[in-house]
């Protein structure tokens, strides 16, 4: 019983960390990276469709995202698509590849993104504290109809503890590892 508890839990706490890891890729920093794009939403004949099912994306240089639409067709809807983001990008197209040229992040620039970062990382120790007080609440409710015993109670108490401090400490590595990356001129 609380072997279930603690593995859902433990399963809930890991997607979050993931949702992290997706989110953190997304951030543009002074390098070129596909985590930039791949996510990006294309109206590809009248269906939302994500960039990296539309087109081969690579990284030829370090500062330079080259991509290359699987059908020529879907160029014009590429652009559109980067243009609206929030990358703040430009499209450069030569009508067989869109390349996006990386400027560097000026200072201010910089501080916003990791403030940015720490915001995700807040939601993310947030969402895993939900995850724990549900899982809480789970063996409260065990303890009351008598599956459990107080103790076991007790003692799943401290293993969900124990699991949202591991989870709390790999949200906060990853974003100081993101922050690094930000900062790093």
């Amino acid at each position: 019983m609380i072997n279930d508890v603690l593995s859902e839990t433990k399963t809930a706490m890991q997607k979050s960390i993931e949702a992290l890891k997706v989110d953190l890729a997304a951030m543009r920093t002074g390098r070129a990276s596909t985590g930039l794009v791949d996510k990006l939403l294309v109206e590809y004949y009248g269906t939302p469709t994500q960039l990296q099912e539309l087109a081969l994306i690579s990284i030829p240089e370090a500062q330079l995202i080259s991509i290359r639409p699987y059908d020529p067709g879907a160029m014009k809807a590429i652009e559109k698509a980067i243009l609206q983001s929030d990358l703040g990008l430009t499209p450069n197209n030569d009508g067989k590849i869109i390349r996006l040229q990386i400027p560097r992040l000026t200072e201010e620039r910089r501080r916003n993104l990791t403030k940015s970062a720490s915001k995700r990382a807040e939601e993310a120790r947030v969402s895993i504290r939900n995850i724990r007080r549900s899982a809480l609440e789970d063996l409260k409710n065990f303890e009351k109809e008598k599956m459990i015993s107080e103790d076991e109670m007790y003692k799943g108490r401290d293993e969900v503890q124990k699991l949202t401090d591991e989870f709390v400490k790999k949200v906060d590595e990853l974003v100081a590892a993101k922050e690094k990356e930000i900062l790093e001129v």
